[in-house]
């Protein structure tokens, strides 16, 4: 077995950054929204479901096929089907992808009850079954695993880490929270720093890196080679280029709240959008306001009124109202209310 050279980061002399996978969100339209404000080294799509009479989905596909970011995309798998996740990871390796990611942490009881996802932590020797014979069908190309520190507590954190070591896995993104933790509690940096040290492969740390300070003392709690950003690169998708200006000892100057305005204008731009309901378009849009508000508003007031909102006109003149009248205000550059998520 052997390991196979990862892409190109943005900047060699930096750690790497790379956006988490997130259902219904990293797709096409929001790597290309991201990377306009400041790409990370790596792209994940979205998870292709595998099973046994799964195939492509088209819409994920297009994160790969139709990107444009300049940026390598790693194709994430889930499911627990050995022959069917072998014949996947073939047909991917087809495409212009970085890599195969193996989803092993999804906290999704629909999900781990499928002993896919985070449930496959449950059962080391199956993870072992899998990473050797998707070692053997992806050969030539990175492949990766994303995880948590356990399913319930950390007690086959070790033996995954050496099943990660036997099957020489190109790079592991490691959420210091267990499955059942979900998006709730402290991160446990200090497992992830000790998985650095256990493993042969480069270490993504992934779990609430909600801010560029946040990544720098990650990275040295950690000791890990890079950084995975999810749900915080909603609220502050300048979050990427942040982090750089921090490692390189740059001023960080925060986005004013009219260029907020101005991204979720990009967010709700779309070509599909006279085809598809206003309902569903609004709350599409609530969808990433959630993550953005309080950021904008520590209070809760924005985010309590956008919720309300039941049409596209009243959600925008409630954007209008927090992000427009004052020029000056700027987005917060840490949370002023703390929110756990990924």
């Amino acid at each position: 077995m052997f390991q196979v050279s990862l892409p190109q980061s943005l900047h060699s002399d930096l750690p790497l950054t790379a956006l988490a996978p997130m259902q219904d969100v990293t797709n096409l339209k929001f790597m290309k929204v991201i990377a306009h404000y400041g790409n990370p080294d790596y792209f994940f799509t979205e998870y292709f479901r595998v099973n046994e009479t799964s195939r492509l989905n088209p819409k994920i596909l297009a994160s790969i096929t139709e990107n444009d970011t300049g940026r390598p995309v790693f194709a994430q798998m889930i499911g627990e089907s050995i022959p069917d996740l072998v014949r996947t990871a073939k047909e991917l390796c087809t495409y212009n992808i970085a890599g195969v990611d193996l989803n092993m942490g999804c906290p999704a009881p629909r999900i781990y009850r499928k002993q896919a996802g985070g449930g496959l932590l449950l059962v080391p020797e199956k993870v072992d079954r899998i990473l050797a014979e998707l070692r053997q069908a992806v050969n030539d190309r990175p492949l990766s695993v994303k995880m948590r520190l356990g399913f319930e507590n950390s007690d086959t954190f070790f033996q995954i880490l050496d099943i990660i070591n036997r099957h020489s896995i190109d790079l592991l993104s490691l959420h210091g929270r267990t499955v059942k933790d979900r998006y709730q509690g402290r991160v446990n940096y200090a497992l992830i720093a000790q998985a650095v040290r256990h493993v042969n492969c480069p270490v993504l740390a992934n779990g609430n890196i909600y801010s560029a300070a946040q990544a720098m003392s990650v990275l040295e709690q950690t000791g890990a080679v890079g950084v995975m950003v999810g749900r915080w690169a909603i609220g502050n998708p300048w979050i990427f280029h942040q982090i750089r200006q921090a490692l390189r000892s740059e001023p960080i100057t925060p986005p004013p709240l009219t260029e907020v305005r101005h991204y979720i204008d990009r967010l709700y731009q779309t070509p599909e959008a006279p085809n598809i309901p206003e309902r569903a378009r609004v709350g599409y849009l609530k969808l990433f306001l959630n993550y953005i508000a309080l950021s904008v508003d520590s209070q809760g007031n924005f985010l309590r009124l956008m919720r309300q909102a039941q049409t596209e006109v009243e959600l925008f003149q409630i954007c209008d109202r927090f992000l427009l009248a004052d020029p000056a205000q700027t987005l917060a550059l840490a949370p002023l209310i703390t929110r756990d998520l990924t």
